[in-house]
């Protein structure tokens, strides 16, 4: 039979190793905590033909961009609801000089713009599409 003491319980019980205090509820974390990952949430919602839901899609994603500024606004994508294979993308994305990436609709005419009021502009005008 196994005694049902472990050999710090006598310490434990005294309060010996923790100043007198009890010990600690909760211990720390033995292994790092795993870095962010990326998720996606898809929104359903209706549309009578691809290019009307195109432009719904890219007005729900910029709302939801500027009421949560964590949103990947760049990974925002549309596809059918039946088939999630089919995604196309709804931002441009390409990247820009300093490293930040077009925030224009995907498949834009004209010059790549970084984000912001004030951002950048790049690309070769009319003859540069993303």
């Amino acid at each position: 039979m196994r005694d049902n003491r472990p050999a710090y319980w006598r310490r434990w019980t005294s309060g010996a190793g923790h100043g007198g205090a009890e010990p600690p509820l909760i211990a720390a974390p033995r292994r790092p905590a795993r870095p962010d990952r990326f998720f996606t949430a898809h929104l359903g919602f209706t549309a009578p033909d691809p290019a009307v839901a195109r432009e719904l899609a890219v007005g729900y994603a910029e709302a939801l961009s500027l009421l949560r500024p964590e949103l990947a606004l760049g990974a925002s994508a549309l596809s059918p609801a039946d088939n999630w294979r089919r995604a196309e993308r709804l931002f441009c994305g390409a990247v820009g000089p300093d490293g930040e990436r077009c925030v224009d609709v995907a498949d834009h005419p004209g010059f790549h713009h970084a984000p912001g009021p004030g951002g950048l502009g790049w690309g070769d005008g009319d003859g540069d599409r993303g």
